[in-house]
């Protein structure tokens, strides 16, 4: 019979009995046979071999992306490896002793910057800061302009005492702020290096928000300005209380204290033109400050073009601060504002011809290089030098500049102790003023003076400059400073330092009636403080950083209180300290900002000069 062939084919049964087993075999044999020659499909292979094993995947699902299982495996192994290895580093960075490295210990004259700084916050009048960091110093002279009837400046309260007294002197003042300014223009980056610099610009700061009280800062054309709060005229055995007569602290003044008022003072006007231009380019980040600063220097500029005069004359300033000329200050005035604002009219007035001829820049004199409160002619110059270095300006300027940089030259030369324009003592220090007291003021400013030459010279890729024949390097100008500075803080005969709190030798009794008078809240009138002027005990007050007259041209030096001769100090002595100090600090390879100063000055582009007179013969 015939049946159904479940591979698809007829399958025949036999179903004799007889049949042995060996065929039986033999058929189903044949069978297999038969249902192997033919391919089988997917269905019939399951239906025979039950369920396939699945092949193993060769990729990972991360769920945001699908990777060879391979690089998988590789990149884990990889961050274990990379984790066990870190923190093998890290445990035999931590098991293996440290060797610390500090920066070096800061040199002697950025710790005699920091202290000098400390000095003007000694000075200052007015509501004082919080942290002005003087313990002994408070609130003083809140009535200043508003006691004196005879004045239309009524807000006066503010601004810095001027030396061991309590008068506020506008002209040394105005030339402390110029100083203090020209120095963080070139050396911000020393200052910033010292951490001095937002002191410094706080020092600065607190000087013209005063002096812009001291004029209608506001109008294009004034008529007078503030030049003194206070007197100071003892002539004649005058008893009146004023703020040399009396002996008391600043805080316990009760007396009047009168504003003296000039309608003719070119050199006051100027000066402090210089002073607000200055710092305007120090707070040039300030817009609206600064626009304020120079809009004050161009108006007081004007006043001292149209007002011709001297400020100290027919004034008791004739006895302390006397100013010999006004021209010196044209220059300086009208230099520094160029460079707040970059209008020509106030170059071409600085390099008038004439101008310099009558502050004496073509003839020589005692004082001739000699930078002072009175004569900022030397300072011009350098400043204007500088110009001819960088910029090079070239013609109509050109023959003024050359020649201030040739007179710079030779400033230069008379300060080397290989030539004799000016003596020295035994010790070294040069005596500028010509063996007079108080002699230090002006070596700080010539120190300066030098160091900052010298870093010109250096930008300028110039290795040195002539005297006469001979070459010399910058190192000497440097060196030159540095002796100075150095005799100044120590290194002198006496071993004295002449800063106050610099050293272990300094000064204990300075001529200042604030650090000579206790703070121990007692009240003392007019004379109650004549016992500690006369005292020979040591000042129970320290003023940090103040730097004395200094000795005498044989370095005698007497720690007396009662000789302001040795032992006052005053803000523009001061000022040229902190300037010396900063340019001499640090690291010598950061020298000055070249660009800063030039920052409102626009490119130049020289005239061609006029063509020759026509030839004849």
């Amino acid at each position: 019979m015939y049946g159904r062939d479940p591979w698809g084919g007829p399958l025949e049964i036999h179903t004799a009995d007889s049949a042995t087993d060996d065929d039986r075999s033999r058929n189903l044999q044949d069978f297999d046979r038969a249902a192997m020659s033919r391919s089988l499909d997917e269905t019939q292979q399951s239906w025979l071999l039950g369920p396939t094993e699945q092949k193993k995947k060769k990729y990972v699902d991360l769920g945001c992306i699908i990777v060879s299982r391979k690089i998988f495996k590789w990149t884990v192994g990889c961050i274990i490896a990379a984790a066990l290895l870190a923190g093998f580093i890290t445990m035999i960075v931590k098991l293996v002793p440290r060797h610390k490295h500090h920066n070096p210990p800061p040199d002697n004259y950025t710790l005699a910057l920091r202290k000098a700084l400390m000095f003007f916050n000694a000075q200052k009048s007015g509501k004082l800061p919080k942290h002005n960091n003087v313990s002994w110093r408070g609130n003083s002279c809140l009535q200043d302009g508003k006691s004196d009837d005879s004045t239309m400046f009524k807000n006066l309260v503010g601004g810095y005492y001027d030396a061991g007294d309590a008068i506020k002197f506008n002209f040394p003042q105005s030339f402390a702020l110029t100083m203090l300014s020209w120095s963080v223009i070139e050396y911000s980056a020393k200052y910033e290096a010292a951490g001095e610099l937002a002191h410094v610009k706080d020092t600065i700061k607190w000087g013209t928000d005063y002096l812009l009280k001291t004029f209608n800062s506001s109008a294009d054309t004034i008529d007078r300005i503030a030049a003194q709060v206070g007197k100071g005229d003892t002539t004649g055995g005058a008893t009146d209380p004023n703020d040399h007569y009396c002996w008391v602290r600043p805080e316990d003044i009760d007396y009047a204290r009168p504003v003296t008022e000039c309608h003719g003072c070119s050199d006051l006007a100027a000066e402090m033109a210089a002073a607000l231009a200055s710092a305007s380019i120090v707070f040039k980040d300030n817009k609206a400050y600064s626009q304020k600063l120079v809009h004050g220097a161009r108006t007081l500029f004007k006043f001292s073009r149209d007002q011709r005069g001297r400020y100290s004359v027919g004034n008791e300033a004739e006895t302390f601060y006397n100013s010999t000329g006004y021209w010196d200050e044209f220059i300086w005035g009208a230099a520094w504002l160029y460079y707040a604002t970059g209008n020509s009219s106030y170059l071409q007035l600085a390099t008038t011809p004439g101008i310099a001829k009558h502050a004496g820049a073509f003839w020589g004199g005692p004082d001739y290089g000699v930078l002072s409160w009175d004569n900022k002619l030397t300072g011009a110059q350098v400043l204007l030098s500088r110009m001819r270095l960088f910029l090079s300006p070239g013609y109509p300027y050109e023959e003024i500049l050359r020649t201030f940089h040739n007179q710079t030259s030779i400033i230069m030369c008379s300060y080397l102790p290989i030539f004799t324009s000016f003596n020295r003592t035994k010790g070294g220090l040069i005596q500028l003023n010509h063996g007079r007291p108080q002699p230090l003021q002006y070596v700080v400013n010539a120190a300066f003076l030098a160091t900052l030459f010298s870093d010109y010279l250096a930008a300028a890729d110039t290795p040195g400059w002539y005297c006469g024949p001979n070459f010399y390097s910058t190192d000497v100008l440097r060196k030159f400073a540095e002796t100075q500075i150095d005799y100044i803080l120590g290194k002198n005969p006496r071993k004295m330092s002449y800063v106050v709190g610099f050293g272990n030798h300094y000064p204990k009794h300075v001529h200042h009636r604030g650090a000579s008078i206790p703070k121990n809240k007692v009240k003392y009138n007019c004379k109650g403080g004549w016992k500690y002027r006369d005292s020979s005990k040591a000042n129970p007050n320290t003023i940090v950083g103040a730097m004395v007259a200094g000795p005498d041209k044989h370095d005698g030096f007497r720690d007396v209180r009662s000789n302001y001769n040795y032992t006052e100090p005053t803000l523009a002595g001061n000022a040229g300290l902190v300037a010396a100090l900063v340019a001499l600090s640090g690291d010598r390879d950061v020298g000055i900002d070249k660009n800063t100063l030039f920052s409102a000055v626009p490119p130049m582009f020289p005239t061609p000069p006029p063509p020759p007179a026509p030839w004849k013969p």
